[in-house]
């Protein structure tokens, strides 16, 4: 139901909206459009600029714009007056947020959510920032002075919009050109784990100074530097990083899972947003960990967070919801923070002191009076300690469960969902967790019935209604989701949705002219640009992604042509990736995997083959790939393998990195020690 303001002169229009974010916003005395043709429309006709407003549920600084002035009856006065009013949800509508983050950085902005943006009524970019409060503060101009000036240079100095649209669209359509040629190779690769772990904090892991996020993009190119050169200060950097934020307040330690980041350089105060995409890219990355390592601690907090997308994040038809919002009852963080009262209240004294002691609770607080729970100082553990420990989390998690709850944002997201469902498939394997296997192909089951239309992915799903057609991301990752559940489980189908997707993926998102694709489908509505970014945000490019799935699929699906459409489209972004490693390391990951990988062929049936088969399914997906190949007929007509498997006469490995191959192992125990044999050959 929407309020009076609502339904007057100016009617808010995002009622009908699925988003949980613009359902947000539905009650605002705004006339908000949601993006698409009509919006547009009734920008041409009135010939009024648009004011584009892009956040998401789970964002604080958009609360507070909202709270300000979308919620203020004499700011939305202006705005319906001088702008025709877009909202938009950037977990919905990625490629939006894309093109008009990427014109708010040409202006010299770092950009952020809140972004405000401000358009011609074509939908071209003129101006833009971020957060604008309500009054002049900080050097900060009010919203409502920003909103006049801009209406007014609209009305009466066109010749100033037309010189920022003009020069903001070439800078667009700039960026979307291949640049030159260059060359990744092992040595470049090494050059870029010598420069990013230049990067890293000693003391506390992560970069260093603050904010810091948990990039596991970064963290995964230093393993990988450190399983290419065997230099133990790559392992360092990555294992320093996760014990901190492991035993941060960015973890919450009662109900998992990790928050978005943390505000200070310790990982002691997060942002305390939680992420599905963080939460998977660390579930893999700790079970990647684990299996060098046999850090209990990175099990522990692996299977803390996979119990917390179960009980928190799962929606009834088995597949994830996007978000959880930092807020509950107006306040960031309310629902995470203790007192010593709280904890003593409701652990008893003795109870409540011993758990104080172990999660840095204090009277006076660790976080602006109250207490984020965390383990940063070191102290023994102890097993007894921590049997004790773990029922009074329980106890304490209980006790917070009674409280208001931040808000959930439910949509679910196909890229999002393909990060999970490839990390829980991924993490079963190597920490030996078959449930989590069984909670991946639920999800995947979901996105493959529900959020398809033929062989074309939707990209967001609530309520039963799909927003169609999808990214590529949402197809970059979810055949990401549907090669890790082959390689998992050896089923065929998964592999035969992989490839119908890759085909659809080619068909209508791929830049012929160079090999890459574009983030939209050729034929999405309504957008000034085809965004193109070949860049990492707080998950990897779509076009990174893709060239890890075209390396896998033409080994799983017996094809070199995926191999070299693979290294076609790395040479068109390796320019841009030498210029910009910091923004491209997902790429490099890609080359790691296309120059390293060792392929495992199993051949053979019954029990042998299959204890060979889960030998090389638990080691870390980084560098190897799993191929069940029955017999010759399998594996495409050049492969190398084919005269050894010819020969082979009981179950047997071979491990193939680059053109040769092993001899037949046929003891599980000796896969890991052949691979590093070929490798070091």
């Amino acid at each position: 139901m929407t309020s009076p303001a609502a339904t007057a002169a100016h009617p808010n229009r995002l009622a009908h909206e699925t988003s949980p974010y613009l359902l947000q916003h539905k009650d605002n005395p705004v006339d908000w459009w949601p993006w698409g043709p009509p919006a547009l429309a009734e920008a041409r006709r009135t010939n009024k600029p648009i004011l584009l407003s892009v956040g998401y549920a789970a964002c604080h600084w958009c609360h507070v714009m909202a709270h300000e002035s979308f919620e203020d009856p004499a700011t939305a006065a202006v705005m319906n007056e001088l702008f025709v009013n877009i909202k938009v949800d950037r977990e919905e509508r990625p490629d939006i947020d894309q093109i008009y983050m990427a014109a708010l950085h040409h202006l010299g902005e770092q950009g952020g959510w809140p972004l405000t943006m401000f358009l011609t009524p074509s939908g071209e970019p003129i101006w833009g920032g971020s957060y604008f409060p309500n009054t002049a503060r900080y050097g900060r101009p009010a919203f409502v002075d920003v909103l006049r000036e801009i209406a007014r240079l609209f009305r009466e100095e066109p010749q100033k919009i037309e010189l920022n649209r003009a020069t903001l669209m070439a800078r667009l359509t700039a960026a979307a050109r291949p640049a030159g040629t260059a060359v990744i190779g092992i040595a470049e690769l090494d050059n870029a784990a010598r420069q990013l772990g230049g990067l890293i904090d000693p003391v506390n892991g992560g970069t260093r100074g603050a904010p810091k996020f948990p990039q596991a993009a970064l963290f995964e190119l230093l393993w990988r530097g450190g399983l290419r050169t065997g230099e133990a200060r790559y392992f360092a950097a990555v294992e320093i990083t996760l014990d901190h934020i492991c035993e941060g307040g960015i973890y919450d330690h009662l109900g998992g899972g990790f928050a978005r980041y943390s505000v200070d350089e310790r990982w002691l105060i997060p942002h305390f947003e939680k992420m599905l995409y963080d939460n998977a890219q660390l579930l893999e990355l700790l079970a990647i960990a684990h299996r060098r390592t046999g850090k209990p601690l990175y099990h522990e907090r692996a299977r803390e967070t996979v119990a917390w997308l179960k009980r928190e994040m799962t929606t009834g038809e088995g597949a994830f919801s996007a978000s959880l919002d930092a807020d509950s009852e107006g306040e960031e963080g309310k629902f995470y923070v203790w007192s010593y009262d709280e904890v003593i209240g409701a652990l008893g004294v003795e109870d409540g002191e011993f758990f104080a002691r172990h999660y840095d609770v204090t009277p006076g607080g660790n976080f602006e009076g109250r207490n984020i729970l965390n383990r940063l100082k070191p102290q023994p553990r102890v097993e007894e300690d921590e049997t004790r420990l773990a029922a009074l989390r329980a106890k304490l998690l209980a006790v917070r469960d009674r409280r208001v709850r931040p808000g959930l944002d439910d949509k679910v997201l196909a890229d999002w969902n393909g990060l999970m469902i490839a990390a829980l498939a991924n993490a079963s394997l190597m920490l030996d967790e078959p449930p989590w296997l069984a909670m991946a192909e639920r999800a995947f089951g979901f996105i493959a019935r529900a959020m398809t239309r033929g062989d074309r992915l939707g990209h967001s799903w609530r309520d039963g209604q799909l927003k169609f057609p999808g990214l590529a991301s949402d197809f970059a990752a979810m055949i990401r989701a549907a090669l890790a559940l082959h390689e998992a489980t050896g089923r065929q189908d998964y592999l035969d949705q992989a490839l119908a997707w890759q085909h659809a993926l080619d068909r209508d998102y791929a830049n012929s002219l160079i090999g890459t694709y574009y983030l939209t489908a050729a034929d999405a509505e309504g957008l000034v640009i085809r965004p193109a970014a070949t860049t990492d945000e707080a998950t990897p490019n779509h076009n990174a992604v893709a060239a890890q799935n075209l390396i896998r699929l033409a080994i799983l699906a017996g094809d070199n042509r995926w191999r070299e459409q693979a290294d076609r489209l790395i040479a068109a972004i390796a320019p841009l990736a030498t210029e910009n490693l910091y923004m491209h390391m997902a790429l490099f990951n890609a080359v790691d995997l296309r120059l390293r990988a060792a392929e495992i062929v199993v051949t053979g049936e019954g029990p042998p083959a299959q204890a060979l088969i889960a030998a090389a399914r638990a080691l870390p997906p980084l560098d190897r790939i799993v191929l069940h190949a029955r017999s010759v007929d399998a594996l495409p007509p050049s492969h190398p393998a084919r005269a050894k498997i010819n020969a082979a006469t009981a179950a047997s490995a071979f491990i193939c990195v680059g053109e040769r191959c092993s001899l037949p192992v046929a003891d599980p125990a000796d896969v890991s020690p052949a691979i590093d044999a070929m490798r070091h050959a």
